[in-house]
């Protein structure tokens, strides 16, 4: 396979990847969004709906096109796979959490998952640095949007227990 084919397919993988996995987690989520939690009492700062679906699109193109940069290295390199692997477990948090708020309503489990998803994405950020710094500039948009959504977690928890 040539060097520009290899680079469509690591490109595609990854991308698909994270959109997929967006996907997966929307699925959770549907039902929740027209029943469950439009009777949340909700803080003043909680953005409107339509806002969600284009910044995680954006988020997710962004840590794919991330994950990518790292894969294009060279994988015998030192970190490349666990800087993978590690970028492979936030996002399987990542769509966890969407499992565990939304389809199964559980403000404090959502909360427990996002911290957990919080940390993964740290240490994600700290071994993609070591490989592409782009790579991990691309990832601190992801870190910044999901602090915000674990004080909006924590809020909605706070004001519904």
């Amino acid at each position: 396979m040539s060097n520009i084919t290899n680079n469509w397919r690591k490109l595609g993988i990854c991308l698909g990847g994270c959109l997929g996995a967006g996907g997966l987690g929307s699925v959770a989520t549907r039902q929740s969004l027209m029943t469950w939690y439009p009777q949340l009492i909700k803080p003043a700062f909680n953005p409107p709906g339509w806002i969600f679906a284009p910044v995680w699109t954006t988020l997710y193109l962004m840590m794919g096109y991330s994950a990518y940069l790292v894969w294009q290295k060279k994988e015998s390199a030192a970190g490349v796979k666990a800087a993978l692997s590690w970028f492979s477990i936030q996002l399987i948090i990542n769509t966890s959490w969407s499992f565990v708020f939304f389809k199964f309503q559980s403000l404090v489990g959502g909360l427990l998952v996002i911290m957990a998803l919080w940390s993964a994405i740290v240490l994600t950020i700290v071994k993609f640095s070591k490989i592409s710094k782009i790579a991990s500039f691309l990832l601190i948009p992801y870190l910044l949007w999901v602090s915000f959504a674990a004080v909006l977690n924590f809020s909605l928890w706070w004001l519904n227990k």
